[in-house]
């Protein structure tokens, strides 16, 4: 019997070339750091992991008419999982975090059909920008220079189901679907 065909899906949010290139120039030289390239950032409010291609419509269907309203986002602060000595991954923040959190509960109680695990982990909303493997290098300095200091603001009127497949270089994140937000212009005129 064949092996049915999946795809590794997150919901998450698009990231604006603007906020991306500041972003970028935060990249220091870190022993051990993965630098994310432009494409490769985004937010990720919801990680589904493999999902079995029959199960797209109910994927899909679960993002469409979200009543959370449009909001902007503001990208600012770095942070770190794991010790600034010994980091796993180097993060920007956002604000506003409970709108977020919203969103991401949201997505959470309409994926909750058989079939789709629930993260266990705490939501932390976060962009990545740097995963670190092997020998570490500290960002303490980084993360000190960095604090509270402003990367941009961005209004945020949809998310996007992102598919994650393994390149030469790192994921190659590819957009399946967009689903705008309540009070977006798009979503009025269906």
């Amino acid at each position: 019997m064949d092996k049915p065909e999946t795809h590794r899906l997150f919901f998450g949010l698009e990231i604006p070339d603007l906020v991306k290139q500041r972003l970028v120039s935060i990249q220091q030289p870190v022993a051990g750091a993965r630098w994310q390239r432009p494409d490769q950032l985004h937010l990720t409010l919801v990680f589904l992991g493999s999902v079995a291609r029959q199960r797209l419509p109910d994927v899909c269907d679960a993002a469409r008419n979200l009543p959370v309203e449009q909001f902007d986002l503001t990208v600012c602060g770095l942070g770190c999982f794991g010790r600034p000595d010994f980091p796993k991954n180097l993060w920007a923040g956002v604000q506003p975090a409970d709108t977020l959190a919203e969103l991401h509960e949201v997505l959470n109680q309409r994926l909750c059909m058989p079939g789709f695990e629930q993260e266990k982990r705490p939501f932390c909303p976060h962009i990545t920008l740097s995963r670190f493997k092997g020998q570490r290098g500290s960002v303490a300095e980084l993360l000190e220079f960095q604090e509270r200091q402003p990367v941009g603001t961005f209004s945020v009127d949809g998310i996007a189901l992102f598919e994650s497949t393994q390149g030469a270089y790192g994921s190659v994140y590819q957009i399946i679907e967009r689903f705008p937000l309540a009070g977006n212009p798009e979503r009025l005129c269906r």
